[in-house]
C-alpha cells in the first residue's frame, strides 16, 4: 500500500512539473511567436546613432535603450540595498534572535511579505510627498525612491531565505569550527554562509526578478514615459515593465503591440543574464570559500 502511494505521488509530482513546464513554454512561445520579428536596432534605438546612444552623446526618445538603462539601473540599485540588510537580518533571525522575540520578528517578516506591491507603491509616493514637503521642494519620486521601496518589497524574500539556508545546516557543520576554536562570527562568516550559499543565491535571484518585473511600485514613485537614460538616482527615468503595462493597455495599432511583445522578450532577456551573472558569482564565491588555499 505505501509503494502504491508513493508511485501515485511521483506520477502527480511528475504530471504538475510538466504542466508547470508546458504553461513557461506556451508563455515564452506565445511571445517569441508574436515579437521576435519585431526586434530590431531601430526598436531599441530609434533614430539615433547606436553608437553614439552607447556612448550617452545623444537621448534615445523613440526606442527601447533608455527602458533598458532604466530596467537595469532599478534592479542593481535596489538589490544593493536589499541584500546587506536582507543578509544580516537573515544571519541574526538564524544565529542570534531566540526566544518570544523570534516568533515577532518572524510574524513581522512574514506579514511584510504578504503586503500587497501597490501599498508599498503607495507608501513610497507618501515617502516622496512628506520629503518634498518638510525636507526640500526639489525632491520628486524618482529613480532612488522606487529603488527603496522595491528594496522593502524584497527584503522579507531575502530575510527568510538566508535565516532558513543557515537553519538546515547540520550540527556537524556548525560544531566543527568552534571546536578547532572559532569564534561565533568566524564561524558564520567562514563555514556556515559558504555553505548555505546556494539557498542564499536563491533569494538574491527571487528579488531580481521582483524588482525587474514589478510594475505597481515604479508607477507610483518615479517611472514615466519618456524620459530619457536618468540622469541620477534623483531623476526620473523608463522602464519595461511599465512600457509593457502601458502599451498593453493604450496600444492604437497593431505595431505598438507588437512592439510591447518584443519589450517582453528583451525584459526575459534581461533578467536570464541577471540571473546567470548570480549563478556564475554563487559559484565563484562558493569556490573561493571553500577550496581556497
Amino acid at each position: 500500500m505505501d509503494r502504491v502511494l508513493e508511485k501515485v505521488g511521483t506520477g502527480f509530482s511528475w504530471i504538475c512539473a510538466m504542466v508547470l513546464l508546458g504553461t513557461v513554454f506556451c508563455i515564452v512561445g506565445y511571445l517569441l511567436i508574436n515579437g521576435i520579428s519585431t526586434i530590431n536596432i531601430k526598436l531599441i534605438f530609434g533614430e539615433t546613432d547606436p553608437m553614439n546612444a552607447l556612448l550617452f552623446r545623444k537621448q534615445v526618445f523613440d526606442g527601447l535603450f533608455p527602458a533598458i538603462i532604466g530596467t537595469f539601473a532599478l534592479v542593481a540599485l535596489s538589490v544593493s540595498f536589499a541584500v546587506p540588510i536582507g543578509l544580516a537580518a537573515g544571519i541574526y533571525m538564524a544565529e542570534y534572535c531566540r526566544g518570544s522575540l523570534k516568533k515577532v520578528f518572524s510574524l513581522f517578516f512574514d506579514v511584510l511579505a504578504g503586503i500587497p506591491s501597490i501599498v508599498v507603491g503607495l507608501f513610497g509616493f507618501s515617502v516622496a510627498i512628506f520629503l518634498h514637503k518638510y525636507f526640500s521642494s526639489k525632491v520628486y519620486p524618482c529613480l532612488f525612491i522606487s529603488a527603496l521601496s522595491l528594496a522593502f518589497l524584497v527584503l522579507p524574500y531575502l530575510i527568510r531565505t538566508t535565516q532558513i539556508s543557515l537553519e538546515n545546516l547540520s550540527e556537524g557543520i556548525r560544531r566543527t569550527a568552534p571546536a578547532l576554536g572559532a569564534t561565533k562570527l568566524q564561524n558564520i562568516f567562514y563555514v556556515l554562509i559558504p555553505r548555505s550559499l546556494s539557498g542564499i543565491a536563491s533569494g538574491v535571484i527571487l528579488s531580481i526578478g521582483r524588482c525587474a518585473e514589478d510594475t505597481a511600485v515604479i508607477m507610483l514613485t518615479g517611472v514615466v514615459v519618456t524620459s530619457g537614460v536618468p540622469k541620477s538616482v534623483f531623476s526620473n527615468y523608463e522602464a519595461l515593465p511599465f512600457y509593457i503595462y502601458y502599451i498593453s493597455s493604450q496600444y492604437s495599432d497593431k505595431q505598438e503591440l507588437l512592439s510591447g511583445y518584443a519589450a517582453a522578450i528583451i525584459l526575459l532577456i534581461i533578467c536570464g543574464l541577471l540571473f546567470m551573472t548570480t549563478f556564475f558569482v554563487k559559484h565563484r564565491l562558493t569556490y573561493h570559500a571553500l577550496y581556497r588555499p
